[in-house]
């Protein structure tokens, strides 16, 4: 009974302070990220994690402190994203390729990827991209700086390229 009487009390605590900081939270989250719908997500993650956790914030302050971490975590993850991009642009001429050649050509990077690359390069390109994991997914699972796992995807990218550059 008396958890039911917490859980009740936690959830009027978390609408209280929806209510009272969400426009706040909004509108630094907007400033941060130039962008209203990547602001509403981080917002809405925040309150879901505050809802998930026995933890209530102390003050606003934790709230909006809450709200730039998690806009600077996003613009990380997105400037990240951005560098991926740039070392693996996709060439016109391969999407106009019929998908016989594209697959063959996938093919041809995989074998050379498992067969040339050494680890820890192996290992964190197939974590990247054959599991989809981010670089900090990939650097906790393999005990290694995100950094250290940026710099070692970013080296098997440029040998790929180089190798298969015509």
């Amino acid at each position: 009974m008396n958890s039911e009487t917490d859980m009740l009390e936690q959830k009027e605590i978390l609408e209280k302070l929806f209510r009272q900081n969400y426009s706040e939270m909004i509108h630094l989250a907007s400033v941060l990220l130039g962008d209203d719908e990547e602001a509403a997500d981080v917002v809405q993650d925040i309150f879901l994690k505050m809802a998930d956790s026995d933890l209530m914030p102390k003050n606003d302050w934790y709230l909006l402190t809450a709200v730039r971490n998690a806009c600077l975590n996003r613009i990380r993850q997105m400037r990240l994203h951005e560098q991926v991009k740039r070392l693996l642009p996709i060439e016109a001429e391969t999407d106009l390729q019929p998908i016989e050649k594209q697959l063959e050509r996938f093919d041809d990077i995989a074998a050379y990827v498992d067969e040339q690359l050494e680890e820890p390069h192996r290992s964190i390109f197939h974590l990247r991209f054959d599991n989809d994991l981010t670089i900090a997914e990939i650097a906790r699972q393999l005990h290694l700086n995100p950094n250290t796992t940026y710099k070692y995807l970013t080296q098997s990218i440029q040998k790929i390229r180089q190798h298969f550059k015509h």
